[in-house]
């Protein structure tokens, strides 16, 4: 018999991936309106949610052949739940609360429901979210202030913990993921949050009285460094994710670690630069705010480090150049303060421009 063909990414997927872009949308402008350390804490608590419901669509995607009616349905109705709560999140915490934790129940229980034709039981991701976290969020929803966060807090943390938690149990039970396809759904992931940072650079230079030299000069700056990232990622990452994946003797914990945690850390990163991005280019002749140079910064600081992370975790290497470059960036941050946003922007992408020269002269020399 000849090798199975590797499996594809469907395009049931990829409509089901549009409704996260609205997602990741709506997860920027909150953190535009407000870039202070309990922002960024409120938006991580709405985006881990959202993220787990993508990454557990994305794990039975992987697991079952969704191209038939019921898989698809079951798809297309968690992609509704994920709508609904993207349409939630600029009213999260006010009176959409209910909405929100209602939609990401909803989308659980939908998941579960699929899930179950090909893993039995509930002690698992998968029936946790449906059966403990789901429940935290909706009834989050009904309370108010503190009280809220503090749950929808708690919420977060289970998702997040338990794939660690009953790694034993996962592993035991000997599931195995096909390797072509995991690592494009995340890497179009990658792509989804991307795209946010081009709308990041149009949307406030096409609102703009006059398109100016400042103005311009800021777009292309945001342009090559949004491109920087996507090199970094894709031009070496990528592969090696996929190369990983497929020859890992312990399967499980490489994709929980390389895929499920670590691009927590990378789409988080991707969307802070994104609002960094969307200020800098709204106002390039003015020095960037405190908050908005620590998400530009430290978003790019944070994206090169997880890097790091993955790669000590996939191959016990490593990574000096991102490692590196990552010190860097969060080193010439108090300048940033000082320049104006259009210098910021070229900053960082002459810092990773010349991080990914320098993989690549290496890479030729190997």
């Amino acid at each position: 018999m000849g090798e199975q063909p590797e499996k594809r990414v469907t395009w049931a997927e990829l409509f089901f991936d549009l409704i996260f872009v609205f997602a990741i949308t709506q997860v920027s402008a909150l953190l535009r309106a407000d870039h202070s350390l309990e922002g960024i804490g409120r938006a991580l608590v709405v985006f881990i949610p959202v993220y787990w419901v993508w990454v557990a669509t994305s794990l039975h995607s992987n697991r079952q052949d969704i191209e038939n009616p019921l898989d698809r349905l079951g798809v297309f109705s968690v992609g509704l739940c994920a709508l609904f709560m993207g349409l939630a999140l600029p009213q999260a915490y006010g009176d959409r609360g209910i909405l929100f934790g209602g939609a990401y129940w909803v989308s659980r229980l939908v998941i579960q429901a699929l899930v179950l034709r090909w893993q039995y039981g509930w002690l698992n991701g998968f029936g946790v979210a449906a059966a403990v976290t789901g429940p935290m969020l909706l009834l989050g929803g009904f309370l108010d202030g503190t009280a809220r966060i503090a749950l929808w807090a708690g919420a977060a943390l289970v998702d997040t913990a338990v794939p660690l938690v009953l790694r034993r149990r996962l592993a035991a039970a000997e599931v195995r993921f096909e390797p072509s396809h995991l690592p494009e759904r995340f890497g179009l992931l990658v792509i989804v949050a991307l795209g946010e940072s081009i709308v990041a650079i149009g949307a406030p230079a096409t609102e703009s009285h006059g398109l100016g030299v400042a103005e311009l000069t800021a777009v292309s700056g945001a342009f090559v460094l949004a491109a920087g990232l996507w090199w970094v990622y894709f031009a070496f990452a990528a592969s090696a994710m996929r190369f990983a994946v497929a020859t890992s003797a312990r399967q499980v914990d490489t994709v929980r670690e390389v895929l499920s945690y670590a691009h927590i850390g990378l789409i988080g990163g991707v969307i802070a630069v994104a609002v960094g991005m969307h200020d800098a280019v709204a106002h390039p002749g003015h020095h960037l705010p405190a908050g908005v140079a620590g998400l530009l910064f430290g978003g790019t600081a944070l994206y090169l480090a997880m890097f790091g992370y993955t790669r000590w975790r996939m191959f016990r290497l490593v990574s000096t150049t991102r490692l590196g470059t990552a010190a860097v960036v969060l080193a010439v941050l108090p300048l940033g303060l000082h320049l104006p946003a259009l210098a910021s922007l070229w900053l960082l992408a002459g810092l990773l421009t010349g991080l990914n020269a320098l993989e690549w002269a290496r890479a030729r020399r190997s």
